[in-house]
């Protein structure tokens, strides 16, 4: 909850400014959640979910609350985006972004070979990409599209839980691993720089000029818990 604030402060500031945007945020203390001004058309609706003692419980449980979401706004949203909240908006992000299918280039691997891409490379796991596969890899703290098309893919990586969860696999990236599986088979219709999901606005490169959301710095052992 220590990040909520930033994020939707940034958002309001460069996240479609100007469009109708309802926020949904998925929490597990919806007491704690503060009080931020909202522009017209511009909401926040606030979801309850169980805690959990296993960050990785969190990372997973995604894309089963977005999969019941999505099955809700079928005929009331045309686009969703699923965000991070430890992140902060720093430029302009709108309808440049939108497509039925939408990816971003993870931030930490946007320059490295293939063979260094930490796809899950147990045969056992339903996240299983082979060592000659995979075009890029893609950041699981950042997806979007059509809602019907998120649908999809988040209906499908539930599935793909469930079934190695019955096995007692659990992928090597959890909810990252399934969805970098999804996307080699199922290929995004609009791929994001990592200017559009930096690691850190301090760190600085070359490459991306223009940092538009970005990662905030942490310290892991006080917001994850059994880190």
């Amino acid at each position: 909850m220590i990040f909520l604030k930033d994020f939707l402060e940034s958002a309001e500031a460069h996240y479609f400014v100007g469009y109708r945007v309802h926020y949904y945020l998925f929490t597990d203390q919806p007491e704690a959640v503060p009080n931020v001004k909202l522009g017209e058309e511009r909401k926040l609706i606030v979801r309850k979910v169980p805690s959990s003692n296993r960050w990785q419980d969190i990372s997973m449980g995604r894309m089963a609350a977005l999969e019941k979401l999505t099955e809700e706004l079928d005929n009331e949203a045309d686009y969703i985006f699923c965000f991070d909240v430890d992140a902060k908006f720093y430029a302009r992000w709108s309808a440049e972004t939108l497509s039925h299918m939408v990816a971003v280039i993870h931030p930490w691997f946007y320059n490295y070979p293939r063979e260094k891409f930490t796809y899950e490379r147990r045969p056992e796991s339903e996240a299983f990409i082979p060592a000659d596969e995979g075009d890029f890899y893609y950041a699981g703290g950042e997806f979007g599209g059509s809602v019907q098309e998120v649908h999809k893919l988040t209906k499908t990586c539930t599935e793909k839980q469930s079934i190695d969860r019955a096995k007692s696999i659990e992928a090597l990236w959890h909810n990252e691993s399934h969805l970098n599986r999804y996307f080699l088979y199922n290929k995004p219709s609009k791929l994001l720089s990592p200017e559009y999901l930096w690691r850190d606005i301090s760190a600085g490169t070359n490459e991306v000029k223009v940092i538009r959301f970005t990662s905030v710095a942490k310290n892991m052992a006080e917001v994850r818990p059994n880190i």
